[in-house]
């Protein structure tokens, strides 16, 4: 019986401040960027600008020793302006003392979702219409709450919903994007050219909305 490959990770080490201070050939490229322009940049240089309100309360978690390991869906920028959906694990580095004196980062790139260009980078253009990921605007209102990190009750009293109104809508969109959860659902949402660049709070582009 054959067996689905695994996804093959790629790995650099980063400091106490989150600046990386070495990866492999693999980390480099997963970026597009040389060994060069790799080492010395913050690891969240790489990553879109939504993966902080994410990451920072598993990298204080290491730091405190309250766990040696933390995994995370995120979306990775590449240095030609491509973002694409990954899984990152961050596994802590202590000292004899014991205080953190590292990170190892570990990324595995989802393959069933390649690389999107974002939205205005580079040449300007906006995301071709794809009629496969058209959303209804109730879904896409319930995308951008999930993408914004609103909880379930916060986003019934928001969109005028029940709580199962809104556990309907977000587990329609797990299905149709197979999310195993919903950083998953809004990494690949990223990853697709949904919901745009750069902006705060989320929001999805109005060519991916019926």
């Amino acid at each position: 019986m054959r067996t689905a490959p695994r996804r093959r990770s790629c790995t650099a080490h980063v400091d106490p401040r989150l600046d990386i201070v070495g990866a492999d050939p693999g980390f480099c490229r997963l970026f597009g960027r040389t060994p060069a322009d790799t080492c010395g940049r913050g690891l969240y240089d790489l990553l879109h600008s939504s993966a902080p309100a994410v990451l920072d309360r598993h990298f204080a978690r290491l730091a405190e020793g309250r766990c040696d390991r933390v995994t995370e869906q995120v979306v990775g920028l590449t240095g030609g302006g491509k973002v694409f959906s990954c899984e990152l694990t961050a596994i802590a580095v202590h000292g004899v003392s014991g205080d953190l004196t590292g990170v190892v980062v570990l990324v595995e790139p989802d393959e069933d979702v390649p690389g999107k260009d974002v939205p205005g980078a580079g040449t300007g253009e906006p995301a071709a219409r794809h009629k496969g990921h058209l959303l209804s605007k109730i879904d896409a209102q319930v995308l951008e709450g999930v993408a914004g990190g609103a909880s379930t009750i916060q986003l019934a009293a928001r969109l005028h919903l029940s709580r199962q109104g809104v556990e309907y809508h977000v587990g329609l969109m797990l299905r149709r994007f197979k999310a195993p959860n919903r950083a998953a659902l809004v990494a690949r949402a990223h990853a697709l050219g949904m919901l745009s660049a750069g902006h705060w709070p989320p929001r999805v582009l109005p060519e991916f909305i019926k």
